[in-house]
């Protein structure tokens, strides 16, 4: 089952966008010269880290759907790269709902690679920002049933929210609309890992327009507080996983997986 229709765009391509930017990192074509402006800048480190959230999303997806998880609001949710999150999580729990949120126009324009679901379960997108939390919410509401568990995710998103923008509170307000059983998914970027890559990142991405908020360890944890950590709780995100890691891998990017009580 799909729902949700695309409507009218207007893509502003006078300055970058996070999603086009991340795009970019990842190899991907839907991005301008302002988006690959910024990403020629970043230092290497910047594509290993794109591809290690969404490695770090393909695995929690997978592992919350095969613990009976069928509801997903994916927050953050960038242009469509394959696999997908319903992809992943329909391939073991066919009728798995997911929401997909973003601000970026762009994303919209290209929603129907992310509509795609398979006839038992289904896909949904709305064009929101995440510093206005209750228009997801209601959104989702119809589509997910909020008396049943659902897993948030917010995958390389709260970075680009800034301590002054109340990005805690974001997010305590979009756990405090969720049911007992739900969890929180979040990959954020590391303030106190590769210090001066931190450095020249932020000051690329602000060229562009795009301020940043990198958090310590301890600031990613700050998200999770009141919740039940999953194993191996707040770790660098090639260090997440449910089965032995291959061999290690060095990462800028905190992950983690917690249940709400």
């Amino acid at each position: 089952m799909t729902t949700g229709t695309p409507g009218p765009r207007k893509i502003d391509t006078s300055k970058a966008h996070p999603a086009r930017v991340y795009d970019w990192l990842l190899g991907g074509k839907d991005n301008y010269p302002v988006d690959e402006a910024v990403g020629e800048k970043l230092p290497p480190e910047a594509h290993a880290a794109a591809r290690q959230n969404r490695e770090f999303m393909h695995r929690a997806a997978a592992w919350l759907a095969e613990q009976n998880i069928d509801q997903f609001l994916d927050i953050g949710t960038g242009i469509p790269t394959e696999p997908n999150l319903h992809q992943i999580v329909q391939r073991i729990v066919p009728t798995a709902k997911v929401v997909y949120t973003d601000n970026d126009p762009i994303v919209l324009a290209h929603a129907e690679a992310l509509l795609v679901s398979r006839p038992e379960g289904a896909t949904d997108y709305i064009e929101a920002d995440v510093r206005k939390p209750e228009e997801i919410i209601e959104h989702a509401r119809g589509v997910l049933d909020f008396e049943r568990p659902i897993a948030m995710s917010l995958i390389a998103l709260m970075h680009f929210v800034p301590d002054d923008e109340d990005a805690y509170g974001i997010v305590r307000n979009l756990l405090d609309a969720l049911p007992s059983g739900s969890y929180l998914v979040l990959s954020h970027a590391a303030s106190d890992r590769f210090v001066e890559q931190v450095r020249q990142v932020t000051e690329e991405y602000a060229k562009g327009g795009i301020r940043l908020g990198f958090r310590t360890r301890g600031g990613v944890e700050r998200f999770f507080d009141g919740l039940e950590s999953v194993d191996p709780g707040v770790v660098t995100a090639t260090e997440w996983f449910k089965t032995a890691p291959p061999a290690p891998e060095e990462s800028g990017i905190y992950a983690g997986v917690a249940r709400l009580p």
